[in-house]
């Protein structure tokens, strides 16, 4: 069973990803699912009426304007990095918090390492799917690379003279 960590923990990965080319032929129905865009914005009447739990992917490059409207369906959004050179989905989280008030799980997914999950949390992220050849333990770790920040970010809105107590 493939582990994640989620909430500075690691747990036992319960949600299934669907492949990009993948349909809603023999999905089961009770599963947790994290579908790629493409297919939400394709069958998303017939993903709201399941019983399981319901997530979205996208890939980088995708754009989650163009979910706005449905995000109160997702329980995850997860969001690909298909090199760990490209960040744009960083971008995504933050204004998943920030403008749009997302509070659900924001998950990083792809070529996730452990030099970047300080980083995704203060965008915004929640859990991270490292790379299947890279210990989760070890890059647990990560979170803990820094114990202060000078910046606001989504973890935390405040820059540093804001929280001196």
């Amino acid at each position: 069973m493939q582990q994640i960590i989620k909430n500075g923990e690691l747990v036992v990965e319960t949600w299934h990803l669907i492949p990009k080319d993948g349909s809603l032929e023999g999905l089961p129905n009770s599963d947790d699912l994290i579908v790629p865009m493409a297919l939400w914005l394709e069958h998303a009447h017939a993903l709201k009426a399941r019983d399981g739990g319901l997530g979205v992917w996208l890939a980088a490059g995708e754009e989650i304007e163009e979910l706005v409207d449905d995000l109160q369906h997702f329980q995850v959004i997860a969001l690909e990095f298909p090199a760990f050179t490209d960040g744009r989905h960083y971008s995504t989280a933050r204004l998943l918090r920030e403008r749009y008030g997302y509070k659900g799980e924001i998950r990083a997914i792809g070529d996730v390492l452990r030099d970047q999950l300080f980083a995704m949390q203060r965008c915004g992220f929640d859990a991270f799917a490292v790379r299947p050849d890279r210990d989760p333990q070890a890059a647990l770790e990560g979170l803990q690379d820094f114990s202060v920040t000078y910046q606001a970010g989504a973890d935390d809105p405040r820059p540093l003279f804001r929280r001196r107590g």
